[in-house]
């Protein structure tokens, strides 16, 4: 098991070689900062915290900067723990890049979806409505909330409320291109939380060995041209 932060920029396409076309998913990722390791013997539970995107120490607290000193790193924004990993391989103030997955591999990748407000139970549960007219005088409500025995609503009644802004993980996405140069990898697929949202990338729970052989993907990079000079020759009259 491993993992690492990075923020949601946004969807895109790429096309393979063959011209078969791929959404994904840019994934930012900052090199993350090992701040904490978790023991059995201290914690109860074995676990490695990463930390994520510098900001300035004004915008943080004491305590925060003492616990990020230790591993001798600058104030970070974003502190995550990612459980399950062999802690023996980390150590305090290690660097983490993109580099530690690669093309091909299998993870499942944790945010936070979009928050939608207050919502009725057909945009919320996808209920549908009752008759329009005919004085039905039912229209988009709730209906019966509960049988004659209990005299009470049941707990777990699907009800207006709030819709959105939880955690969810969405499993079993392939890793289509990783570019170290900028820090991004390329998740094929839709991943959870609006742009600029925090993401954890970590190795799939359900595939956690599996490796798919990744396609070429077509470049759009321009070529680079070699300005050519033509020699000259002056021819001077006799």
């Amino acid at each position: 098991m491993k993992g690492i932060l990075g923020k949601k920029i946004g969807m895109t396409q790429v096309f393979t070689k063959e011209g078969k076309l791929i959404p994904v998913t840019v994934i930012e990722v900052e090199p993350n900062v090992v701040t904490q390791i978790k023991t059995v013997e201290k914690d109860g539970y074995e676990a490695v915290q990463l930390a994520t995107e510098t900001i300035r120490e004004s915008l943080s607290n004491k305590p925060a900067m003492g616990h990020t000193k230790k591993a001798n790193t600058e104030p970070k924004r974003f502190l995550k723990e990612i459980r399950g990993v062999n802690v023996n391989e980390y150590t305090l103030g290690q660097t983490i890049g993109v580099d530690v997955f690669s093309e091909g591999e299998i993870v499942d990748v944790t945010g936070t979806s979009k928050g939608k407000g207050f919502q009725g139970v057909i945009k919320r549960y996808n209920q549908t409505r009752g008759p329009m007219g005919h004085g039905s005088q039912y229209h988009r409500g709730v209906g019966s909330l509960g049988t004659l025995l209990p005299m009470h609503v049941l707990k777990g009644k699907k009800m207006p409320g709030q819709m959105g802004n939880v955690q969810r993980t969405v499993q079993n996405l392939e890793i289509v291109s990783i570019d170290k140069e900028n820090n991004v990898i390329l998740v094929k697929g839709n991943v959870p939380g609006p742009k600029k949202s925090l993401v954890m990338i970590r190795t799939a729970v359900k595939m956690p060995n599996v490796k798919r052989e990744t396609a070429e993907l077509v470049s759009y990079a321009e070529p680079v041209v070699e300005d050519v000079q033509e020699e000259t020759t002056v021819e001077t009259a006799e």
